[in-house]
């Protein structure tokens, strides 16, 4: 059923990716737009991952410009000859002076930070950071300039963060319907969305094909 999230000029298919682990998010640190590469784990993880796409067909492959998105898309496609776009409209959430540093660290050096709900950046901006509204303000320009440079039935690929993840959802689907997922995406799962002129739909969430389990904890 069609919802009260962002409508857009053509009907798009979306595949987003989530990009692999590094060594930042194995240590629970905040990435944001630090340009931190995958491990040997993470690029396990998008070759595993693209297998979840062996019958799609991609018009278009969009990554962020960071450079473990952009290695993950290119993992994911494979032998494909279709080139990634590298965008930084993409990007994660830049959090400012808390790049680097595990939730721990942040909560002692910004003790109001702690109290204001967990270890979600949607409910504080970091120092030299962005806010989520400003995040899904972001998403939903680079939605519109890319509905409207391609022809109804496109199916792109994204390849993405867990920050602009969330965004996309709420920009999509609409802020209540968003919340209610409670959703913490995983490092190298896809998320697939279909969005249009009547709104958004939501087609899968968070998937890996099963391999062994990756923490969903932690930062982006």
């Amino acid at each position: 059923m069609a919802n009260q999230g962002h409508r857009v000029s053509r009907e798009i298919e979306l595949a987003v990716v989530r990009h692999g682990r590094t060594a930042w998010n194995a240590d629970g640190r905040f990435q944001g737009q630090t340009d931190v590469p995958l491990d040997e784990f993470g690029r396990a993880q998008a070759a595993h991952l693209a297998t979840a796409f062996t019958s799609d067909h991609f018009n278009l492959a969009i990554a962020s410009d960071l450079v473990r998105a952009t290695e993950t898309a290119r993992i994911v496609l494979g032998s494909r000859s279709l080139p990634i776009e590298c965008d930084a409209a993409w990007r994660e959430m830049r959090f400012g002076a808390w790049e680097g540093l595990t939730w721990s660290q942040i909560v002692e050096r910004y003790p109001e930070v702690g109290e204001v709900h967990g270890a979600s950046p949607r409910f504080s901006t970091p120092e030299g950071g962005e806010s989520f509204d400003e995040v899904c303000a972001r998403v939903e320009a680079a939605l519109d300039a890319l509905a409207a440079r391609v022809p109804d039935g496109t199916h792109a690929l994204i390849v993405t963060h867990a920050g602009v993840l969330h965004a996309l959802l709420r920009v999509a689907l609409g802020e209540s319907e968003a919340a209610a997922l409670g959703v913490k995406f995983s490092p190298a799962t896809v998320t697939r969305l279909r969005i249009g002129p009547s709104g958004g739909t939501l087609v899968q969430l968070n998937y890996a094909p099963p391999v062994s389990e990756v923490s969903a904890d932690v930062p982006a």
